[in-house]
């Protein structure tokens, strides 16, 4: 077993959340398969350092596994569902923990378009013109914590609008117990009524006010920019570089296994520490102790303060 090494590596206390939510391995089952050569825990180790540097899977360290071997752990899981129930367990975990129900009924929806690399083809890839972005577009669906729920990618010249309606389909299928979905206006107009009449779904658009220019915090849909924010700290995801669209899914959600897990296992403070206000008791008590033991008419004497600009010693030319 390795040790830890870099930034990117599972503490014990992120391993012990994810270990028994992996599938088992194949040796383990009653189909029966060769024992795996390299320790699991290695695997999620360089999954996760590739997605918070960003490097080539060639550029692995030597340390970890071969590349080959990491990426083929990366997209089974991806294709099976593994990662899908990772997250959505880790989720639950942490709702239960904020005195919520484990699943939510309110999620809020919005995109976002990336530059794509040269190792994106033209078939996934596409130009948001109001963005003025040739690449692909990220659609994520959160909780009103920000704890992402679903991440879809497509083409960046695809309207939000008609995406979304496979964007709700895959969520009503995931999550059943989804009622309200907050977007902006891209969602509204036919999409509201045909979420409602087909997935039972209230969408509820929160639009920009008038006369308004520059940025604005705008309720809820902050919420959802904050959680994609998170997944932009990850360098991966600062540019698409992901060659097949569920691949990039995949990353995606890596990202947001590893903000759910550092969070669960966080034992410092959880928010700003904010210093206690000073009372006229506290005040008191203080002044008395900061005067007691002096002699007697030195509690009312002022220091000394420095002399005024004018009386003092005017300094010798050169001296700088």
């Amino acid at each position: 077993m390795r040790h830890r090494l870099y930034p990117s590596d599972m503490t014990d206390a992120e391993w012990a959340l994810v270990e028994p939510l992996l599938s088992p391995p194949a040796c383990d089952t009653a189909r029966g398969g060769r024992p795996e050569k390299h320790p699991r825990r290695e695997i999620v180790d360089a999954i996760r350092y590739v997605v918070d540097t960003g490097c080539k899977w060639r550029a692995l360290p030597a340390d970890f596994p071969p590349w080959r071997t990491v990426w083929g752990f990366m997209a089974r899981w991806a294709a099976v569902g593994v990662i899908g129930q990772l997250r959505d367990a880790l989720a639950q975990r942490i709702r239960r923990d904020m005195g919520r129900g484990p699943r939510a009924v309110a999620t809020i929806i919005d995109s976002q378009s990336v530059k794509a690399a040269s190792t994106v083809g033209k078939d996934s890839r596409g130009y948001d013109a109001g963005k003025r972005i040739n690449g692909r577009k990220r659609h994520m669906v959160v909780d009103t914590k920000g704890l992402p729920l679903m991440v879809m990618v497509t083409p960046a010249d695809l309207h939000d609008s008609a995406v979304a309606k496979e964007v709700l389909f895959r969520l009503r299928l995931t999550h059943p117990e989804i009622t309200l979905v907050w977007a902006d206006s891209a969602y509204a107009g036919k999409l509201v009524t045909w979420a409602k009449k087909h997935l039972n779904l209230t969408i509820k658009t929160v639009s920009r006010p008038k006369d308004t220019s520059g940025w604005v915090l705008l309720p809820r849909r902050w919420v959802v920019e904050r959680s994609l924010a998170w997944m932009m700290n990850a360098r991966r995801h600062a540019r698409d570089y992901e060659r097949l669209i569920q691949h990039s899914e995949a990353l995606i959600t890596w990202a947001a296994i590893t903000v759910m897990t550092k969070r669960l296992t966080r034992t410092g403070p959880t928010g700003w520490s904010k210093k206690p206000k000073a009372t006229a008791d506290s005040s008191l008590q203080v002044s008395t102790a900061a005067t007691a033991g002096r002699p007697a008419g030195s509690a009312t004497e002022e220091p000394a303060r420095a002399a005024p600009l004018s009386a003092r010693q005017p300094q010798p030319a050169g001296r700088f």
